[in-house]
């Protein structure tokens, strides 16, 4: 969870357990496709915006040669990758490796927003933040299907590693 006031990151934070998460605020304005300052217009007061910290396969598969030849234990998959990165204790660690981030969701904000979960995640792209390019509204359980059957057909070329697929209710 990122938490901008004014439009300025100020604060980061892992879920953790689903109660109390770790502050990773240093380690996270380390990574290279989020923005430190939001851009554009009728941006809230305060908003957090929820996402992923995780790692492109190809920056995981160099993280881990590079571990090897030094002799270290390489990560057994990038979400461990990426997870281990965010809980480093020195952000210049963090900073090294290849994180990246996509942003799914609004939490708490102060401000107006869009009133339907698209519109809102265009809003945040809108702001410069980053979201997956696979985001898409669609209607119906045909689409659904049709998306769902589109994402497991190219699920290994993708450039990062998935669950799966997450539908949401457009509707807040």
């Amino acid at each position: 969870n990122l938490v901008y006031k004014e439009g300025i990151l100020i604060s980061a934070a892992t879920r953790g357990d689903g109660l109390t998460g770790e502050n990773v605020t240093e380690n996270v304005k380390t990574i290279a496709n989020l923005p430190l300052k939001l851009r554009g217009e009728n941006i809230p007061t305060t908003l957090e915006v929820r996402g992923e910290v995780f790692m492109l396969k190809e920056g995981f598969n160099k993280l881990n040669e590079g571990l090897i030849a030094a002799g270290e234990k390489p990560f057994v998959n990038p979400r461990n990758a990426a997870a281990g990165s965010l809980r480093q204790l020195d952000s210049k660690v963090a900073a090294s490796r290849p994180l990246a981030f996509y942003c799914y969701a609004v939490g708490v904000f102060d401000g107006e927003l869009a009133g339907s979960q698209y519109q809102r995640i265009e809003q945040l792209k809108a702001w410069g933040l980053p979201v997956s390019s696979e985001v898409k509204r669609v209607i119906g359980e045909a689409a659904c299907h049709e998306f769902y059957d589109n994402i497991s057909e190219k699920r290994q070329s993708l450039a990062y590693e998935i669950d799966g697929v997450v539908y949401k209710f457009d509707d807040i």
